[in-house]
């Protein structure tokens, strides 16, 4: 059964970072809340949360993972940004935006797409997200919490609590979440590729 967090949306409880982090250090998996939807995250090493992820939204290996970050400093660590697209980025961040680019070499091979040797990588507003990435000092491996064959998402911690209870390790339940995706932008070939749109305007990385 998974363990049920409940956190202050504000001022999210020490206590309950400090657990949370703990049980993904162990190789947990969670189901965490962002600014866009909730999503499932475990750490950069667990191969067996990530083969959850694929099993729990029935993903393939041409999935691009998304690396949660903290900052644009962590995030500069995992993918190689040129100084053409330094700028854009940075003033996107933090919000509803995920970004393909090339990884670098701490990017461990399996969250690789494995043509393209690009990744996700996102900096959240969230509170509560941003306090479990303090804490955890690393970015969290990311996919949506969109289930198979659903049309909406599930936006309430008890909800996924109840329909995930032995799929995940932990719920972080930080009030109703939202229901918009993040916008996709592809800029591993240089230009930018809109590849979804979502919450964030898409117009800033048009030519």
């Amino acid at each position: 059964m998974a363990k049920y967090f409940d956190v202050h949306p504000d001022n999210p409880q020490a206590r309950i970072i400090h657990q949370v982090v703990d049980l993904i250090r162990a190789d947990g998996l969670i189901a965490y809340p962002t600014d866009s939807r909730f999503a499932l995250g475990c750490r950069m090493g667990n191969k067996d949360g990530l083969d959850r992820i694929r099993a729990i939204r029935h993903l393939d290996d041409k999935h691009h993972f998304t690396l949660m970050c903290y900052d644009f400093a962590q995030l500069g660590q995992f993918v190689q940004i040129n100084n053409a697209l330094f700028r854009a980025i940075k003033s996107s961040t933090p919000g509803p935006y995920t970004f393909i680019l090339p990884a670098t070499k701490e990017v461990p091979r399996r969250l690789l797409h494995p043509k393209k040797k690009t990744v996700g990588v996102r900096i959240t507003a969230h509170t509560t997200a941003q306090a479990l990435l303090a804490e955890l000092g690393e970015p969290l491996v990311s996919s949506t919490l969109q289930l198979p064959g659903e049309a909406e998402p599930m936006t309430q911690g008890w909800e996924i609590k109840e329909t995930l209870d032995h799929s995940v390790d932990a719920v972080i339940d930080s009030g109703e979440c939202g229901t918009d995706l993040t916008t996709v932008i592809d800029l591993s070939e240089g230009a930018p590729e809109v590849l979804r749109v979502g919450a964030g305007d898409p117009a800033r990385f048009s030519d």
